[in-house]
């Protein structure tokens, strides 16, 4: 999902009345990123707060891959479910083939309930799954998918409405290929994907609307985001770049959080963050302590979504691909060393470290030029070296202890 595919964030075409309402009651952050451009990668921060690249979890995962979410690995669920809280998981897993590696199941990784399936819907062996339990080795009605899973996080929601509760639902739509069910085919301006946009706008109606039904609106944190920029359809919201670049469209990624309680209706920050922020923030919500064992590259973002403050607790962002650090931003700043072009699933061009040497480095300010289309280097070489000194740095320490794994 885009940047710029809901309403809320300029999209002139697709209809997202309730995500809209969602952020007019609640907040929208502007400078919100994916940890990585592609599915796996983003899995794998948003649920451990930490950089993929230290869970060797780099791109998006085939279904022949021996890798997967280690055993050694702590996610949100984890933590919450040993701190009383009934844990599901609703969508796409997306972290490891659990049909034939039993320790990469949700089930493994602090998810009490799962509904969904191991991988993207373009993959061979699309199997449905309740729990341990295969309903459909080959799924083929996929346009079913939105309102199978709509109805699986109500349930869960419902059942668990007693206790407190961690929902971690991943739409399998918008990727490819494209689906909806017969209500909203056809309806959206913007083709079929706007029509899976739409309907995901449906879904989440649907759950607000429950938790209104059971008195729990106002204590509920609800996020909403997407896993990386968009692929050839949808919009990256006017940023330069899609799926699989370092560019902002493949990082950008709308994000929306709604909790009456705490968050002041209307609010919009555009202070950088990611999502290995959701790790620390929610384990600090819930009274607890991140893991002492282990490196969290995230932050705890509360005060940035109460507005207690506007600024980001983060010095710099990284931007990797696949094991290349391609990006990193500082502020209004975002430096290029190197980039790959390609835009996911085409990757068609060379990589610019032959192709246009006398270019690079790239140096764009992201306030007053989000769309990337100026560099600034040759009039900037005291920021272009801060930046570059801060990327060697990072890369420094990586090379010391690339897993993030601390000794005690």
């Amino acid at each position: 999902l885009g940047y710029g595919d809901l309403g809320v964030f300029g999209h002139p075409l697709i209809k997202t009345p309730r995500l809209d309402a969602l952020a007019s009651e609640g907040l929208k952050l502007t400078s919100f990123y994916a940890s990585a451009p592609v599915c796996s990668a983003s899995r794998y921060s948003l649920l451990t707060g930490r950089y993929s690249i230290r869970g060797g979890i780099t791109g998006a995962l085939m279904p022949e891959s021996t890798q997967g979410l280690g055993a050694g690995e702590t996610t949100i669920a984890d933590v919450l479910k040993a701190a009383g809280y009934r844990t599901g998981m609703v969508g796409k897993w997306h972290l490891g083939e659990f049909p034939i590696y039993p320790e990469y199941h949700p089930a493994r990784h602090g998810f009490d309930f799962f509904f969904g399936v191991p991988h993207s819907n373009d993959m061979k062996d699309f199997a449905l799954y309740r729990d341990m339990e295969c309903l459909s080795p080959d799924f083929t009605k996929m346009e079913r998918l939105t309102g199978l899973y709509t109805e699986e996080a109500l349930r869960f929601i419902r059942a668990a409405a007693g206790q407190p509760f961690f929902l971690y639902f991943a739409h399998t739509f918008p990727h490819q290929p494209l689906y909806a069910s017969e209500r909203f085919r056809g309806r959206s301006r913007a083709g079929r994907y706007g029509d899976t946009v739409e309907e995901i706008d449906w879904s989440v109606g649907e759950l607000m609307r429950a938790l209104a039904e059971l008195g729990l609106a106002d204590d509920t944190l609800v996020i909403f985001t997407s896993d990386n920029g968009p692929w050839y359809n949808g919009s990256p919201g006017g940023l330069r770049g899609r799926k699989g670049q370092s560019y902002e469209g493949g990082f950008r990624i709308p994000m929306i959080a709604h909790w009456p309680r705490r968050i002041p209706a209307g609010r919009v920050c555009h202070a950088p963050a990611m999502n290995i922020d959701w790790f620390p923030t929610c384990l600090a919500l819930a009274g607890l302590a991140p893991p002492a064992d282990r490196v969290i590259d995230g932050r705890d973002i509360l005060p940035l979504l109460t507005g207690e403050t506007e600024e980001s607790p983060h010095d710099c962002l990284y931007f990797y691909h696949n094991y290349e650090l391609e990006a990193v931003r500082m502020g209004d700043w975002k430096y290029i060393p190197n980039i790959n072009t390609g835009v996911w699933p085409m990757f068609m061009d060379k990589h610019w470290r032959s192709a246009s040497s006398k270019q690079k480095p790239f140096l764009y300010n992201l306030r007053t030029d989000p769309a990337e289309s100026y560099n600034l280097r040759d009039g900037h070489a005291d920021v272009v070296a801060r930046l570059e000194a801060a990327r060697r740095a990072w890369e420094a320490a990586m090379k010391v202890n690339p897993g993030g794994w601390l000794t005690r």
